[in-house]
């Protein structure tokens, strides 16, 4: 038997990927063990390591720390969507006179590194312009222009890779070209794309760990200051799990906030489907009959 795009494995090839996969498994387990033992032979599991981490006021700036995080994510993944919406609605217009320049703005600030753009925004500018205002600022700024810039490529890449007849549908009804975008393809593109999004969503709140480079006080920049503590042994390794356990909840909460969303919009658009027609058809009939 033979599926549509490979011959199934016969018992000699299943032998063959269990062995592989039993001894993958067994070299992944060898070196993340070694990795414990290594660390436990240093002492970086031992009660001195771990000490400054059971002082109410170290665990209080921890909290802190990880509310300037969502903080700056907050603010910066909203940006970015606006930006990149903007971005892309204005690369994808007729007029090169306006599609020029949110072009080369969008590839200038994607090719930029965000610690670059931190550090220009808050080492190089401030003198030039005379200007004082805090590392938040640098923070949300670099990152709301670099990933509003990666974002304004999803948005456009998910618009131009609708069928063209959505686009002369809306047009043949009396739509213009801006209400066909908003009303038609930007909420498909958007629903299309959604895991590209959040995908990069998530890369924004990692980001926000670069912060410590212009004394931003977030999550690292803490666990730098916490392993530099000598009198408590200078826990290098203990600051960077605590604040690696920390990335990678958040991280997780929204990948799940991400993946409940994603599933209540499949679940609303097929409620809606039987009952109503193609969503984007109905958002361009109810606009016809505004117009």
């Amino acid at each position: 038997m033979s599926s549509v795009l490979y011959d199934a494995p016969g018992a000699k090839a299943r032998i063959r990927h269990l062995v592989l996969g039993v001894a993958t498994f067994v070299v992944v387990v060898a070196i993340i063990g070694f990795v414990i033992w290594r660390l436990a032979e240093t002492g970086q599991f031992t009660e001195a390591k771990w000490k400054i981490f059971t002082f109410p006021f170290v665990q209080q700036t921890i909290l802190q720390a990880v509310g300037a995080t969502l903080s700056a994510f907050a603010v910066a993944a909203a940006g970015s969507l606006v930006l990149g919406l903007a971005l892309a609605v204005g690369r994808l217009s007729d007029r090169a006179w306006v599609s020029t320049p949110f072009h080369w703005f969008t590839e200038l600030f994607r090719a930029i590194p965000v610690l670059i753009l931190m550090m220009m925004f808050y080492y190089g500018l401030p003198p030039l312009l005379g200007l004082k205002w805090p590392p938040y600022v640098a923070v949300v700024v670099a990152l709301v222009l670099y990933n509003g810039s990666v974002l304004a490529e999803v948005f456009r890449a998910g618009i131009e890779a609708l069928p063209k007849g959505q686009r002369e549908a809306g047009v043949a009804i009396g739509l213009t070209k801006s209400q066909v975008t908003s009303i038609i393809l930007l909420p498909q593109a958007v629903r299309s794309m959604l895991p590209v999004i959040i995908s990069q969503l998530v890369v924004t709140l990692k980001d926000t760990a670069l912060g410590f480079i212009v004394t931003y006080n977030e999550i690292l920049f803490q666990a730098k200051y916490f392993g530099s503590q000598i009198q408590y042994g200078s826990p290098i390794v203990p600051s960077a799990i605590v604040a690696g356990v920390l990335y990678v909840g958040m991280c997780l909460i929204l990948s799940g906030l991400a993946k409940l969303a994603e599933r209540q919009l499949r679940r609303s658009q097929r409620v809606a489907g039987p009952k109503k027609g193609a969503p984007a058809l109905n958002a361009a009939q109810d606009a016809a009959t505004t117009i």
